[in-house]
């Protein structure tokens, strides 16, 4: 029998650029001691302990989890791309379900640097190689950065097919700060108009720099546990894991020729479907979503992806303002990797950080109203997606 997962402790760093934040183990070493805070908790109660980073030397996850003690448990580096922080919340989630831990810690961090991504390793090669041969193949190869052509090509390839507006990825990139301005932990919290986002620095058609997710300082963690465990510390009344599910690319990925396909887009719908039957909840269940926005044509696929409306339906829903305060859902109340930050290897745990406090009604200035079950989506080229449905605590 599988048992309930619950989250009892979430904890996080304000959220920095590059070169103005701390060093990643001081960061990893306060979002822990603050989950352990909020779990009520002391770091010997910790059985197994899962650490995730994109960018960095090997074990650094025994490096962070040294600042707490060393009592020789188990510490697990997880790099799985920008889907990192979720997929260390997977493997803590399982050890938790299937019995084999009672109590375990989930930290995920990133100390980047300026500039976009590239590729560190030339003497080998690319993990995605496949994608970059595919982009060529549909759309040729550029000067801009290489995510922003993947995830710009694959906006063109839906504004095609619908005849969608630039002005609807604007609008998603308007919310995104109009959500951060509430968010003490964002990096951006400075709000703009669709006008001054359309009018910034083109990256790659139809994006523009401020629809770009920026290079980000961060980490967060969570305290899992087990519902005997959960009551045994006065936590059983706190979030737990209603469904998890993780996928990585299909063949359609790169056989059908499509840009939408290769950034992701049947992981995501694969992962949410088999989330939504483990949870037995639908789209019409859930009250707000952290959503992996990398970019404002990614959010704009996700919406789709998730089954929140039909295939050449997301721009409907952003111009009704179903993605925000006072519609359907609200997406993204953080302010999303588009303005709270993308640090890659904290993303995912960022995320679920967000949602528990949602969902216990500690959001503060951004709390959503009512909220009693959330959505996580996080997505990795490479590739791998992991979506997560929370419940309130009863």
């Amino acid at each position: 029998m599988k048992r309930k997962v619950c989250v009892i402790g979430a904890g996080m760093v304000k959220f920095q650029k590059p070169g103005a934040s701390d060093d990643y183990v001081v960061m990893a070493s306060n979002a822990m001691r603050e989950a352990l805070k909020d779990a009520g908790i002391g770091f010997e109660k910790i059985e197994q302990v899962y650490a995730g980073y994109v960018y960095g030397d090997s074990t650094c996850g025994q490096r962070v989890v040294y600042e707490l003690g060393m009592r020789g448990i188990p510490i697990f580096n997880v790099n799985n791309n920008c889907s990192t922080g979720s997929t260390a919340l997977f493997l803590g989630r399982q050890a938790i379900e299937g019995g084999l831990a009672d109590c375990v810690l989930v930290v995920g961090f990133e100390q980047m640097q300026k500039g976009a991504l590239s590729a560190i390793w030339n003497d080998r090669p690319n993990p995605l190689e496949w994608h970059a041969q595919l982009m060529n193949e549909e759309q040729g190869i550029v000067a801009a950065p290489p995510a922003a052509q993947m995830f710009g090509g694959a906006g063109r390839e839906y504004r095609w097919k619908y005849g969608t507006k630039k002005e609807t990825f604007a609008k998603v990139a308007e919310k995104a700060r109009k959500h951060a301005a509430r968010n003490p932990y964002a990096l951006f919290r400075e709000t703009y108009t669709v006008e001054e986002i359309l009018a910034s620095q083109e990256v790659f058609e139809p994006l523009t720099k401020y629809q770009c997710c920026p290079p980000t300082c961060g980490a967060a963690a969570v305290v899992l546990a087990s519902e005997d465990f959960a009551k045994r510390h006065g936590r059983a009344g706190d979030v737990w894991i209603a469904a998890q599910a993780m996928t990585t690319d299909f063949p359609s990925s790169f056989k059908e020729h499509s840009m939408i396909k290769m950034v992701g887009y049947d992981m995501a719908r694969a992962a949410a479907k088999q989330a939504y039957e483990e949870a037995g909840l639908g789209p019409e269940d859930i009250q707000v979503i952290e959503l992996h926005d990398c970019f404002t044509t990614n959010e704009i696929l996700t919406y789709e992806a998730l089954g929140l409306v039909g295939e050449g339906e997301a721009e409907k829903m952003v111009w009704d303002g179903d993605n925000t305060y006072g519609g359907r859902w609200v997406i993204n109340p953080s302010g999303g990797l588009l303005s709270k930050g993308h640090p890659l290897g904290a993303t995912g745990v960022a995320q679920a950080v967000e949602l528990v406090w949602q969902l216990r009604g500690q959001a503060g200035e951004r709390q959503v109203p009512n909220a009693q079950v959330a959505l996580q989506h996080n997505l990795g080229l490479g590739g791998a997606c992991v979506v997560t449905i929370y419940r309130k605590g009863e």
